[in-house]
């Protein structure tokens, strides 16, 4: 819950004052602020909420402003609470935690003596309404992140410099991950671990690498996923270190690729649970607008998961070097971070913060070296078994592969 947050700059927006008004079936949520603010709201389910992205605003609010009010009885009201806050550089965002099943009507920026009222409509809506406005509103983000992009082309030329590797720790910020007693986060652990691979695949020279976060912050599914196209990424390697609620003796690595249909139970499991990491920040949690990507991309995507599989292979091949792996050790699923159509990417599940053999391992700085070292060769392998791409490592034309 957002509570008071001093602007960035004098100049930004301020809002001081927030109510709820209903009027039949219309509810509409109203911040008082100090200029003009532009919005653009949607809906969102698992759970209901309806999600409004501002520009950078100020929230000059009480802690208490949008809790839910206790001892409520009867029919639940449309806005069962409501936060706010900083959302990214440059933009807030408000998450309206729904009651009762509700569209938005309308966002309007009207005139009042010292300022302005930013209202958010919203209106009762039956359970069809609800669920066509949610896959709506996905579709639509789907055609505005991508289709603005537009498709890279799969038989990319060869362009000067390095082949560039994407890592991705995993979690951050307020999404700690696993934990495991001693206070070990999985947030820690595989920040660490990234930190260490970077280092060491910088080391050869041979590649340029970005992380999808610098610090302990959160960075949202979607945008590890944009990082690693906007700079045109190879490979995307997401690292994570899972906990079972009943180990049962259950250890070692884990490499997984994308995949419509999960591999397994557990991979199916692993998968819905990092794919809710963005629900706390009202983010869109469900794959709704997948089809898409899918005609757009078909083609791309399917080459795409080629090489991804292929690195999987390489790495469970040289993982050896450096621990144990699961009994079943290359699973697939449908990871929402795995799902670029045009940059190979895996998720290594270092091990288990639910087993103590793998938790001690995870911890030493020892342990992080070898395993990056065996990483490094199954990408210096992955890179030189990629026919005609030894000077660039770029992608091979539709029908080259491994």
């Amino acid at each position: 819950m957002a509570g008071f947050v001093v602007g960035a700059a004098e100049a930004q927006p301020v809002a001081s004052a927030v109510r709820v008004e209903v009027e039949g079936n219309v509810t509409r949520l109203i911040f008082e602020t100090s200029a003009r603010v532009e919005a653009e709201a949607y809906v969102l389910s698992a759970p209901d909420r309806v999600i409004v992205d501002l520009p950078e605003v100020g929230f000059h609010l009480p802690l208490k402003a949008g809790l839910a009010e206790p001892g409520t009885r009867g029919k639940k009201p449309v806005i069962a609470s409501f936060r706010f806050g900083q959302f990214a550089p440059g933009k807030a965002r408000i998450v309206v935690d729904l009651g009762r099943p509700a569209i938005v009507k309308a966002t309007h920026a009207v005139p009042r003596i010292g300022g302005f009222d930013l209202i958010i409509e919203m209106q009762e809506a039956d359970a069809g309404a609800f669920t066509a406005a949610v896959k709506r509103a996905a579709q639509e983000a789907v055609a505005r992140e991508i289709l603005a992009e537009g498709p890279k082309r799969s038989a990319r030329p060869p362009s000067p410099g390095l082949p560039v590797i994407v890592i991705d720790p995993g979690h951050g910020g307020i999404d700690v991950g696993a934990q495991a007693a001693g206070n070990v986060q999985e947030k820690d652990i595989v920040f660490d671990f990234a930190k260490t691979l970077r280092a060491q695949l910088e080391k050869t020279g041979r590649y340029r690498v970005v992380m999808t976060r610098q610090a302990d912050v959160f960075v949202p599914l979607g945008e590890r996923v944009k990082t690693a196209r906007e700079v045109n990424a190879d490979l995307f390697i997401s690292i994570h270190a899972d906990i079972l609620s009943d180990p049962q003796g259950v250890s070692g690595a884990t490499v997984y690729t994308v995949a419509d249909k999960a591999s397994d139970r557990e991979a199916a499991r692993l998968a819905e649970k990092e794919n809710r990491a963005d629900s706390v920040a009202g983010l869109e949690g469900s794959d709704d607008a997948g089809d898409v990507s899918d005609i757009l991309f078909d083609l791309t995507r399917r080459e795409t998961r080629t090489w991804s599989h292929a690195f999987a292979r390489t790495l469970v091949n040289y993982w050896g070097e450096a621990g144990p792996l699961n009994k079943n050790p290359h699973r697939s699923a449908g990871f929402r971070v795995l799902k670029a159509p045009d940059v190979p990417s895996i998720l290594l599940e270092l091990g288990y913060l639910s087993s103590a053999r793998d938790t001690a391992a995870l911890t030493r700085p020892e342990w992080r070296g070898r395993a990056a070292e065996a990483m490094v060769k199954a990408v210096d392998a992955f890179f030189s078994n990629r026919s005609g791409t030894s000077a660039t490592g770029k992608l091979p034309g539709a029908g080259s592969v491994p």
